[in-house]
């Protein structure tokens, strides 16, 4: 199998949108007749904005012409801390294989290519949203589980 890991740039937009819908239809069930036009804008326009000002890259994954895998992290701040001084913060999100394709180390090299690119930047706050078909690789890789953030539901 020859893989290409291909950094995200402008030009990639519109897959890494499609991409996006995709992901969230997995990860919240939700079928194919789901209206998720306006989260495909929204993802667009982020996508737009995001890319070109760094506060989000991506990788995407390819075995020639076939798109087969990608992730993403977003950076963002918050006030410093004690734990976080510079309060820059990195989410990893958007992490996808092709169901044909998994079980192949993609998410993992994927991983790996975004925690160093975070670290590069000198983040150390890293944090994301585990689905249950992802938690095992995210906690082989190191992650742990938080106890201590809340959430006010809608």
């Amino acid at each position: 199998m020859n893989l290409l890991y291909k950094r995200a740039t402008f030009e990639d937009i519109d897959i890494l949108t499609k991409t996006r819908i995709e992901v969230l239809r997995a990860a919240n069930q939700l079928s194919y007749d789901t209206d998720m036009s306006e989260v495909e804008r929204e993802s667009y326009n982020y996508y737009r904005k995001a890319i070109c000002d760094g506060s989000h890259i991506a990788y995407l994954v390819f075995e020639g012409n076939c798109f087969v895998g990608a992730g993403g992290v977003s950076f963002f701040q918050v006030m410093p801390t004690y734990h976080n001084p510079s309060g820059n913060k990195a989410y990893i999100m958007n992490m996808y294989t092709n169901p044909k394709y998994r079980r192949m180390g993609i998410a993992s090299k994927t991983l790996d290519m975004l925690v160093r690119d975070i670290k590069k930047r000198g983040v150390t706050a890293i944090s994301l949203e585990a689905t249950d078909m992802g938690r095992p690789l995210y906690e082989k890789y190191g992650f742990v589980k938080m106890n201590h953030e809340m959430e006010l539901p809608e």
